[in-house]
């Protein structure tokens, strides 16, 4: 009985039971929805966050290379929602790839609870670094002297230069492709688009190295440049040459005049009374005639071919004070020869029009000279120093005459045809005065149909090409004449003033042509300034010297270069002579007063005095520069050495008219000083750029 009422109460229970469910009754409540709204993970394709990621910190910074970067978020509640940027990215997946500019990028990371309420913004700020370059490229390369060869290309890693050898040191300039990139030469860091220090030159080849370090720290790129200096050997004095019959106060030097194998002297104070060619050299009885000295090459070695005198020697003629030589055919100015004739081959006899000057024209066959024409002027007057200047080309003879009408000067021109010569033009400055006292003809040069006629005492204010010649209010200041030939008709066609005319700088006191480019002498300029280019306008160097290049386009005349000294010094007179043949200048200053010797020597030592010096320039381009120093051998006072210079091809002859030894001949004593102001002439082997 208790155990049926046991069941039955049971079964009474879960009646009751369900029919509590049935009328609503309460049950066991449902879990509630998540609120967490955090990640456990966060990574970027780009590189590593900082801080290091943590669900409870929210921003992060990275910084990277990458253009790109995709963004995996993990969340800690796989119910939650990831949006970046404001697309949705699911738990554990990458997103799409995120573009990064240079610079910063904000990143966005929206994290959204199950229960869609609570949210966490994650952010990462990206910042793009540029690009590390691998560009170890130099954009270009120069040198403080000398051209590179080739020219210059980037990709290009070997050069090679030549530099003269009064060249000691050079300064390199590269400049970078990247500014990022670094360089070095031989080892010192230089600045991009800055010279280096000085590099010392030594003989012969010289290998400067410039590496290039990328912005990588890893690309590197190697360039050389081979400089090579001239050996002094180069410039080996080849000859010591001495008149035959040396004698006190002939002035060997005075002129000269270089072809080839063929040297010309004059002597325009020597003594002889001997005529023609090959006379008594001994008779001293007619002085001042002046006397000119043949000298011919062969192997390496000069031997006197004649000595030469006037058909109609007589005292203080000057006989040699100008010579010009082109191949086998020499003339020779006398200008203080005094006959009255005019034209060619007139009275020599007549000698009542005093200093009016004459010109000698010897050729030659088989080695043997004669005379071949006694020229004179077309109106000889007395004092007019006919023949002061003499040029020779072909059959071309141009005369000066510095002296004419009142000293304002003339150049006569004269051609030859089957051997005889006849004057073709008269030419006169075009602002002649007649008395001006310019000196026009005080030199002359020609070369084909060009003759360049200087004016050394010209008085113009003028500067440069074509400027007003009548403001004659720079006494003394100098110019050029340029004129040209047209079916045997010569106009002017420039005149040529300084770039920094001034009183007494004695602009055109020697002159050189040689095709389109001119060499201006200016003895007296007086600027400071040192080698090429300096300042022109600082006149605390009285008397220095300059020489002014121009060279010719079509018919228009531009200046190239403003040459001075490398050891500019008062009263030097710095372009007393000038010499050119092709891209090769050579420059006399009579009274420089280093007591150096040979090539080079020590320039700052002015213990001599006025024993003069040579100088060479080359031209690279339009650039020059100066290439040697050259002194006489036997260095001494007064012996103006420089006060002739004559240049052809590899060789350099230089008159020295107060050297004083009594030697004669060739390679003589060089130290025995007992024919004072004798006069020398010392050849040179010089490089050819």
């Amino acid at each position: 009985m208790k155990g049926i009422q046991k069941i039955y109460s049971l079964f009474i229970a879960f009646i009751l039971l369900l029919g509590f469910s049935a009328c609503g009754g309460s049950s066991t409540p449902e879990a509630a929805l998540s609120t967490d709204a955090t990640l456990s993970a966060l990574t970027l394709s780009a590189g590593d966050i900082d801080p290091a990621f943590a669900s409870g910190t929210t921003s992060y910074t990275l910084t990277t290379s990458s253009d790109a970067t995709t963004i995996t978020p993990s969340a800690n509640d796989a119910n939650t929602t990831v949006t970046i940027n404001g697309t949705a990215v699911a738990s554990g997946a990458a997103s799409a790839s995120i573009p990064l500019a240079v610079g910063d990028t904000a990143v966005s990371i929206v994290v959204t609870a199950e229960d869609g309420t609570s949210t966490t913004t994650y952010t990462v700020t990206v910042t793009r670094e540029p690009a590390v370059s691998n560009n170890a490229d130099l954009s270009s390369l120069s040198l403080s002297t000398g051209s590179l060869t080739p020219a210059f290309a980037s990709a290009t890693l070997a050069y090679t230069a030549s530099v003269g050898f009064a060249n000691t040191a050079i300064n390199v300039t590269p400049t970078l492709s990247d500014a990022n990139a670094s360089v070095t030469v031989n080892g010192a860091l230089v600045s991009s688009g800055a010279a280096s220090t000085a590099i010392n030159l030594d003989e012969g080849e010289n290998t400067i190295t410039l590496v290039v370090l990328a912005e990588d720290s890893t690309t590197i790129q190697t360039y050389t440049v081979v400089v090579t200096r001239q050996a002094a050997s180069e410039f080996a004095q080849q000859a010591y040459i001495k008149a035959s019959n040396p004698g006190s106060d002939d002035r060997l030097g005075s002129s000269m005049a270089l072809d080839g194998d063929t040297l010309a002297v004059g002597a325009f104070f020597e003594d002889s009374n001997a005529i023609g060619i090959g006379g008594d050299e001994t008779d001293n009885s007619a002085t001042d005639s002046g006397a000119v000295y043949v000298f011919t090459r062969s192997a390496g070695s000069w031997i006197q071919q004649a000595y030469i005198k006037a058909s109609n020697t007589d005292v203080f003629d000057n006989f040699g004070i100008s010579v010009a030589l082109d191949g086998d055919t020499l003339a020779v100015g006398a200008s203080d020869e005094s006959s009255n004739a005019t034209g060619v081959d007139g009275d020599q006899g007549d000698n009542s029009a005093g200093e009016s000057g004459a010109v000698y024209v010897f050729t030659r066959s088989a080695g043997s000279w004669t005379q071949q024409a006694y020229i004179k002027a077309s109106n000889t007057e007395a004092a007019d120093r006919f023949g002061t200047s003499v040029a020779l080309d072909g059959d071309t003879l141009a005369v000066g005459a510095v002296f004419e009408a009142s000293d304002s000067g003339a150049v006569y021109v004269f051609t030859r045809s089957a051997g005889n010569w006849t004057q073709q033009a008269y030419v006169k400055a075009s602002n002649t005065n007649t008395d001006s006292e310019d000196s026009f003809g005080i030199s002359v040069a020609l070369d084909g149909d060009t003759l360049a006629v200087g004016a050394s005492d010209e008085s113009s204010n003028a500067t440069g090409i074509g400027g007003d010649e009548t403001d004659n209010s720079a006494d003394g200041a100098g110019a050029v004449y340029v004129f040209t030939r047209s079916a045997g008709t010569w106009t002017q066609q420039a005149y040529i003033k300084a770039s920094n005319t001034d009183v007494f700088d004695f602009f055109g006191f020697s002159v050189a042509l040689n095709g389109d480019t001119l060499a201006v002498g200016a003895s007296d300029e007086s600027s400071n300034a040192t080698s090429i280019g300096g300042d022109e306008s600082n006149n605390d160097a009285g008397d220095s010297g300059a020489v002014y290049v121009f060279t010719r386009s079509g018919s228009t005349w531009t200046q190239q270069a403003y040459i001075k000294a490398s050891n500019t010094d008062a009263f030097d007179e710095f372009g007393s002579s000038v010499a050119l043949d092709g891209d090769t200048l050579a420059v006399g200053a009579i009274h420089e007063g280093s007591n150096a010797t040979g090539v080079d020597g020590d320039q700052g030592d002015n213990n001599a005095s006025e024993p003069g010096a040579v100088y060479v320039f080359t031209r690279s381009g339009s650039t020059w520069t100066q290439q040697a120093y050259i002194k006489a051998s036997n260095t001494g006072n007064s012996d103006v050495f420089g006060t002739s210079v004559a240049l052809d091809g590899d060789t350099l002859a230089v008159g020295a008219t107060g050297e004083s030894s009594s030697a004669s001949g060739i390679d003589g004593d060089q130290g025995d000083n007992s024919a004072i102001r004798a006069g020398a002439v010392y050849v040179f082997d010089i490089p050819i750029p």
